[in-house]
């Protein structure tokens, strides 16, 4: 209710389902693990009750860590949240960072990119078939029936956050955003062009969505000069 009353048009919140204690997998932000990583309401049921006491803020995941996650489950939750929220939520994914906290939920780290792409290839298909059916590498399912569908034609826009050279081509093939952290970088503007030139996609309609923004007036200027339409902001 506060994010709402001050203006801001939306509201993120992270995912960790838990974190490991063995600390093999160090930190990608260097030193100690912040303590908020393992102290993290479950996203879905966190946006729901924001739902609940809101009327125009969006509601999304900053991420949501789809690999660790059933895609038929993560769909219905996803499908409801948009319905009771009408039509207000934005799926923000990564892969995740931390291999111990994959392998506890089965997933295989060397493979997570694919698992994300299919299990959002297979999600869009239970939005907006109905009798949806999957069959790849790692998800596979008959046809289903599943409902609500997302209130939003097609299902909640998907916002990928990742920084790594591969980022353009998934963006071009299942995303309708870019949510990197720190900033676009060099020459990283014309090479998501390029990934949507080739799959004839138009990147003006790309979300640029930047993750932990900055507080300084100058440092945020300079990121909408380089064409980021949303600053979210750590709080």
């Amino acid at each position: 209710r506060a994010v709402e009353e001050r203006g801001f048009e939306s509201l993120f919140f992270p995912e960790h389902t838990h974190i490991p204690i063995s600390r093999q997998t160090p930190f990608p932000g260097g030193g100690e693990l912040p303590k908020q990583y393992s102290h993290t309401h479950d996203p879905f049921v966190a946006l729901g009750a924001c739902a609940a006491v809101t009327q125009k803020i969006r509601l999304g995941t900053g991420i949501c860590l789809v690999i660790q996650r059933d895609p038929i489950t993560l769909a219905k939750e996803i499908a409801t949240l948009d319905s009771l929220s009408r039509g207000r939520f934005v799926l923000g994914i990564g892969a995740g960072w931390n291999r111990e906290e994959m392998r506890n939920h089965g997933t295989d780290y060397a493979n997570r990119w694919g698992l994300v792409r299919e299990k959002i290839l297979a999600m869009r298909a239970i939005w907006t078939e109905e009798a949806a059916e999957f069959h790849g590498e790692f998800v596979d399912f008959d046809p289903i029936w599943s409902y609500p569908k997302p209130v939003q034609r097609g299902g909640p826009p998907v916002w990928i956050g990742a920084n790594s050279k591969w980022v353009f081509d998934r963006i071009a093939e299942y995303g309708d955003g870019w949510m990197p952290i720190g900033g676009l970088g060099s020459g990283n503007m014309e090479r998501l062009k390029a990934a949507c030139a080739a799959r004839g996609r138009n990147v003006a309609d790309i979300t640029l969505a930047l993750f932990g923004a900055p507080t300084s007036l100058d440092a945020l200027r300079g990121r909408i000069e380089q064409g980021f339409d949303e600053l979210i902001f750590n709080i």
